[in-house]
């Protein structure tokens, strides 16, 4: 989860989408991270379980209508006496990569906090208009609020996998439980682990756990793993693996200082440059 300024947002990531949405590998990287990522708190410890077994039933909120029209500009309004401050109209999303963002003057707004309490909203208004130690706070905050669960049915995120392409699942997920062993310790949890034929640019993706209703994804590339051969396909899902680390962890999703440390502590590159044609 993200939150930022111009643009700048509260995020937590998905999955093969636009930037701000997860934990990625591209093709082509060097742009920096967007400003201030944040992540969420991280998920409630579970033990690890092996890649085969069925995964439990997570319970989910119960679900809510969407905000009316008169209900997001009850919100602004809300917010506005809260002192935000530059906002000239808000959006409600339901991007849950990205939960709080502005740009100029259009905050956009999780359809979640339509009907958070004050304090949250509050913690909205402070997070747009202030810096330091009291936007830190906000952001807290605000990472810390349930979303309700809206009650239009969403279609699943994830796509079978292709039968070509089991094999080369099954071998990338068991690299994945063997570097987890070498290069963590066995601290990461086991998480699925696909081959995707969509990506054009990307090498890898890590999907967070948050923005998945079945769980982390690490995603990658067929394409890749084809040109590039494995020996590079195993450093990318390493890559993806220490955004997975910092997710567990509570860190942001991002390419900073901090994932570059943990990158060259387990032995992968934190940066990139490869054309996938």
């Amino acid at each position: 989860m993200e939150l930022g300024g111009a643009e700048t947002g509260v995020a937590h990531g998905g999955r093969e989408g636009p930037p701000g949405t997860g934990g990625g590998r591209n093709a082509r990287r060097g742009a920096r991270p967007p400003a201030s990522p944040v992540a969420p708190p991280p998920p409630t410890a579970t033990p690890q379980r092996p890649p085969d077994a069925p995964r439990p039933a997570t319970p989910r909120p119960p679900a809510h209508p969407r905000p009316t029209p008169a209900e997001s500009a009850l919100l602004l309004q809300r917010l506005r006496g809260h002192g935000l401050l530059g906002i000239s109209a808000l959006r409600l999303t339901r991007n849950r990569s990205t939960l709080v963002s502005y740009r100029g003057g259009t905050l956009r707004v999780h359809e979640g906090f339509a009907r958070a309490p004050e304090e949250v909203l509050r913690a909205i208004a402070v997070f747009v208009t202030a810096r330091g130690t009291a936007r830190a706070a906000a952001r807290r905050l605000i990472v810390s609020h349930p979303l309700e669960r809206d009650a239009t049915p969403r279609p699943p995120r994830r796509t079978p996998l292709h039968p070509d392409d089991r094999v080369m699942a099954e071998r990338l997920q068991r690299a994945h439980a063997r570097l987890n062993l070498v290069c963590f310790g066995g601290a990461l949890r086991v998480v699925h682990v696909t081959v995707s034929r969509r990506m054009k640019s990307r090498l890898g993706h890590y999907a967070p756990a948050r923005s998945h209703p079945e769980g982390a994804e690490i995603a990658i590339s067929r394409r890749h793993i084809k040109r590039h051969g494995w020996t590079e396909a195993f450093d990318t899902l390493l890559h993806e693996m220490v955004h997975q680390w910092q997710e567990e962890n509570g860190h942001p999703i991002d390419h900073g200082p901090l994932f570059r440390q943990k990158a060259h502590e387990v032995g992968t590159t934190p940066r990139a440059k490869r054309t996938l044609r």
